[in-house]
């Protein structure tokens, strides 16, 4: 790794920092969560190892009995998952310096966090894979040994809710939100992708309302981003 690559793969470990306080948490409420329904932490690392998607493998869990439900599990994980389409999709403007057969690891490792940075990065030049990969490998790395920690210690420190560790996701969310705020038009945004998830889980449940607040959003940005295209034509 040159130098000029190491500063970018640095400076992508520093810039996660802060969001790997956030998150261990939820890791080790994942295996806690985990070792409650039999899995060992052998079991719960390597899980998240080979997953690494936090939604996706909170509601396997959820699901987990005997026999376990696979068919139900892959496709509630699928419909947890179904936004990775739409964040592969715009990652995929800003990976011209990653190398074709390097691409489908860096998907991998596209979780929520290293999405919302990479592109915010991208904002102000090409994205370097050094600082993606950054991001990507300290994500990684907290998500197994939180994964695992919870899973040994877990039992020992009771319900999770107790000290507030169900709400670091949330609290994680709201963080990656205010970056991307561009005023009315994110506000527009935000606000039909959360009502149509809102209504959709009142009226369905499961995991439908995901796919249903991402398909809102999507629509009111096209939306948005044409009045604004038409309204520049037009002086």
């Amino acid at each position: 790794m040159t130098s000029s690559a190491w500063t970018e793969f640095r400076a992508g470990m520093v810039e996660m920092a802060p969001f790997v306080a956030a998150a261990l948490p939820m890791g080790l409420l994942f295996g806690t969560l985990a070792a409650g329904k039999g899995l060992s932490p052998l079991e719960a690392a390597l899980m998240s190892a080979t997953v690494f998607g936090g939604a996706a493998q909170f509601v396997a869990i959820d699901l987990w009995r005997d026999p376990v439900p696979w068919g139900l599990m892959t496709l509630t994980a699928f419909i947890v998952n179904i936004r990775h389409v739409l964040m592969g999709t715009s990652m995929a403007r800003h990976m011209s310096q990653f190398r074709a057969r390097w691409r489908p690891f860096a998907m991998f490792v596209m979780v929520d966090e290293v999405w919302a940075f990479a592109e915010r990065r991208a904002l102000h030049g090409p994205l370097p894979p050094a600082y993606y990969w950054g991001m990507g490998a300290v994500m990684w790395t907290q998500w197994v040994i939180g994964s695992t920690v919870g899973a040994v210690v877990g039992q020992t420190l009771g319900d999770p809710a107790t000290y507030g560790f169900d709400f670091a996701f949330t609290a994680m969310f709201i963080c990656i939100l205010t970056g991307f705020w561009r005023g009315l038009r994110t506000a527009a945004v935000l606000a039909a992708s959360g009502s149509a998830a809102a209504a959709t889980y009142l009226a369905v449940g499961g995991a439908w309302y995901i796919m249903a607040g991402a398909a809102a959003g999507l629509v009111v940005a096209v939306a948005v981003a044409d009045a604004e295209q038409d309204s520049e034509a037009a002086r």
